[in-house]
């Protein structure tokens, strides 16, 4: 949000208060300042540029089209100046740019002066013409000057082009009433304890005669207040230009006088507006209200939009649509060139169906951003009267008839209690009484019913983010200021602490680096998400929702990482990254039980790990050819991370349970028979087709917490035995659907002592083995840490495998 510290100044006094100072005030106010930037009218602010006076104008002898002029330009300094204009003459006031300046001209690039020669003839500065100071698109000559100024005197005293700082602030969620320089000032007036000045609204007149137009609010749940006025006779044209430089100042452009204004109300005061064409305006007659399903409506970008049975609607008496409530103003109904009478609006629509809405659509606006977060409903009559005065001012017109307040059930201030007890605890410092409420005082919060215990407040609507206790210790913290706290040198400890036996933080860091070692980047994603994600997985009826909603994409907790990892594949895959290997530690949340009261609702909070690897496995090299990623690539990983942690005695098996099969096409999950806490594998094709990803992709996700537990601090060594290994190679024929594991299973069972490891070097499958069958190759590797095997001992071995498989896994030993 970009707040002019220019403008900033017609409702407080900032005088001997830098920019930066305000900035750093706003900052450790909680309106973080994320930059300083100035604003120029002119690029540049004509810089360099100086009045001067044509001491003589004569012909250039080598050029028919050139002039050789004398400049003073002030300071005992007179300039040969070589000039091609045709109007330039003798005694003219100019507009000089002194070598070394920079011009920044109407098009073109930046021009950087200098001492030159032009067809022989010294030149030292340049007579400027409109577009080459950036002033128009004029070129038909010099710009000469009616003024008195004394020579030297800098242009810009002349021409009067403004510079501005501007405040780019990171506005969170919750401070919706900042998102105005009315509303930044008001955390002003309670930092520098200065007064507030509202705009002078003593113009305006009440009329006691009825509106032209009738309103019926049908939907008061949507749109809580609706407020309105008729301006007739007015005069559509370009704003003045102090009108012009505020909005630019912030990154608008202007329009005509009418939208204008209704955008400088908003950006003042933050009350969105809309203007409409009276005479289009069907029966004189608005209707607030929702309309069916599918019904067409085309908006200002001239785009034909089906309506969602949530929208609201602005119609006319025919019920035909004109706005989008709060969001977007419709192609036919609003101001332009021939408009001679308007309907100003001004109202409060509930932050819900303005969020739906603007969702639905995809339209984000700054009345949208600022109805979504919840806006003043009790600012809407001197907003409306704010921008009628200023409609009259610019472009002429009278107000005809009442002002038009649909407010049914007024929205109350919030009441609750706060104790001295509590405000003393979280912040940690005494307070004293007269500071805490004169703090309150200051940002609106009235105080009341004080006892020795603590008091009542009533805070207004407009802040919507202060309903607890909490919140006014808050709010009385980041006025006091945060950075006044001390940590008194009474603060001490009486013993060290002994360290953690396991230290799940240094684990996991551990853990990163040797990912990141294995060529994976690390992502860090919102835990906030979209609901559709839970419903993807039927997970939507476990949804943690946010009370106060930044929009429909980020309105609930993630209940797994999933889906915020796959939205950083595809945002890579559409910049042509393709070969991707990322992981993930965050947490995940859920509802645990379905209460309607909030407090009795149970939710569980766990950290998770996960693992995505999609594209080739390594980038194609004259070593080898690259290869698409494939399970054992992911599987290894995993078993790294087990290894790692130092657990050893795990069971895989493969994913059958519902709920994971709506994530992966296949895969294995990894624990013990009480809990498998690892699941990796093959994502399921309409997961990547959600977020239009088109190349497999491979997922493993972890319990940290519970694979912490399986961590061991100590690592215990043994010497290499004196006894050699041995190898023994077995081939086996199986059926299609038994796995590797049954075989290690059947081993473990079988040979525990002997048998040191069992790797698979080769599986076939093909025609010659039968219809649903394959063969394993497989080693055995064999050693006895007290003598050396003998060959008896290794047949004997293997003879009790080889009749373990064929009766358990009905296996065919291939010799």
């Amino acid at each position: 949000m970009k707040i002019s510290y220019h403008w900033l100044q017609n409702y407080i006094d900032l005088a001997g208060e830098s920019p930066e100072k305000i900035a750093e005030r706003l900052t450790f106010a909680g309106l973080e300042v994320e930059s300083l930037d100035i604003f120029e009218e002119v690029r540049g602010s004509l810089e360099g540029v100086v009045i001067g006076e044509v001491l003589s104008c004569e012909p250039h002898p080598n050029a028919d089209k050139l002039k050789i002029t004398t400049v003073d330009v002030g300071n005992n300094q007179i300039l040969p100046i070589v000039c091609g204009a045709s109007n330039v003459a003798k005694g003219q006031k100019v507009a000089v740019a002194l070598a070394n300046t920079t011009l920044y001209p109407t098009t073109g690039e930046p021009i950087t002066l200098k001492k030159t020669k032009i067809r022989g003839e010294v030149s030292e500065g340049m007579i400027c013409a409109e577009d080459e100071l950036g002033l128009g698109n004029s070129h038909e000559g010099i710009i000469v000057l009616d003024t008195k100024l004394p020579n030297g005197t800098p242009a810009n005293q002349f021409f009067q082009k403004k510079k501005d700082t501007i405040f780019e602030i990171g506005l969170t969620p919750n401070r919706v009433d900042a998102a105005s320089h009315y509303g930044v000032a008001r955390d002003l007036k309670a930092l520098l304890q200065k007064k507030l000045q509202f705009p002078d609204l003593s113009a305006w007149q009440e009329n006691t005669e009825n509106s032209p137009i009738q309103v019926i609010v049908e939907n008061t749940d949507a749109c809580p207040r609706y407020t309105g006025v008729c301006i007739m006779g007015i005069k559509v044209a370009p704003s003045p230009a102090w009108l012009q430089f505020y909005l630019k100042a912030i990154g608008l452009n202007p329009i005509n006088n009418v939208v204008d204004i209704t955008n400088f109300v908003l950006h003042e005061l933050g009350q969105p507006l809309h203007a409409f064409d009276l005479d289009t305006i069907q029966g004189k007659q608005i209707r607030v209200k929702t309309l069916p399903q599918g019904t067409p409506f085309t908006t200002l970008d001239q785009t034909e939009r089906k309506l969602q049975p949530n929208d609201l609607m602005i119609c006319d008496g025919n019920s035909q649509p004109m706005c989008f409530g709060g969001v977007f103003g419709g192609l036919y109904s609003g101001v332009s060139e021939k408009t001679q009478n308007i309907f100003l609006e001004s109202a409060y629509f509930h932050p819900t169906y303005v969020r739906k809405t603007s969702q639905a659509h995809g339209l984000k606006t700054d009345a949208s951003f600022r109805f979504e977060r919840g806006a003043d409903p009790n600012m809407t009559i001197d907003a409306l009267k704010r921008a009628a005065l200023l409609i009259k001012e610019i472009a002429g017109g009278t107000i005809q008839g009442k002002i038009i307040d649909a407010y049914p059930h007024p929205i109350p201030h919030a009441q609750f209690s706060v104790s001295y007890k509590n405000i003393n605890r979280l912040i940690g410092v005494h307070l004293g009484r007269y500071q805490i409420q004169e703090i309150l005082e200051s940002l609106d919060i009235d105080v009341n019913g004080e006892n020795n215990e603590g008091f009542q407040v009533t805070v207004p609507p407009y802040r919507v983010d202060v309903r607890q206790e909490a919140d006014i210790v808050e709010e009385i913290l980041r006025i006091y200021g945060f950075n006044r706290l001390e940590i008194p040198q009474k603060y001490g400890a009486e013993y060290l602490a002994e360290f953690p036996e396991k230290d799940a933080n240094q684990i996991q860091y551990k853990t990163t680096a040797w990912l990141a070692a294995q060529g994976y980047f690390e992502i860090i994603n919102n835990s906030l998400t979209s609901p559709k994600y839970a419903q993807l997985l039927g997970k939507e009826d476990t949804n943690v929702v946010i009370l106060n909603r930044l929009s429909e994409d980020l309105e609930v907790m993630r209940q797994s990482l999933l889906f915020s990892g796959l939205e950083t594949i595809a945002y890579n895959l559409n910049r042509r990254q393709k070969d991707l290997k990322l992981f993930e530690f965050g947490k995940v949340y859920q509802l645990l039980n379905q209460q309607e009261n909030t407090v009795d609702k149970k939710y569980s909070e766990q950290q998770k790990l996960a693992i995505f690897i999609t594209g080739n496995e390594h980038a194609e090299s004259w070593v080898q050819k690259s290869k698409p990623s494939a399970f054992h690539h992911l599987a290894n990983t995993l078993q790294q991370v087990f290894a790692k942690m130092r657990y050893q005695n795990y069971e895989n098996q493969p994913i059958t349970d519902d709920a994971a099969n709506r994530i992966w096409a296949y895969g294995l999950q990894y624990g013990n028979k009480k809990h498998f806490f690892a699941k990796a594998g093959l994502l399921q094709n309409n997961l990547l087709k959600a977020l239009d990803i088109k190349q497999p992709v491979w997922y493993a996700e972890i319990e940290w917490e519970m694979l912490l537990q399986q961590y061991h601090q100590t690592m215990e060594f043994q010497e290499i035995s004196k006894y050699p290994e041995v190898r023994r190679d077995l081939s086996l024929v199986l059926d299609k659907n038994i796995g590797f594991d049954r075989i290690e299973q059947v081993v473990k069972q079988r040979e525990k002592q002997l048998i040191k490891n069992i790797n698979v070097f080769d599986v076939y499958e093909g025609a010659n083995l039968g219809e649903g069958k394959k063969a394993y190759a497989l080693s055995f590797i064999l050693q006895d840490l007290t003598q050396t095997l003998t060959d008896k001992v290794i047949d004997k071995t293997m003879e009790k495998l080889m009749q373990a498989f064929e009766k358990e896994l009905g296996a065919v030993i291939r010799k």
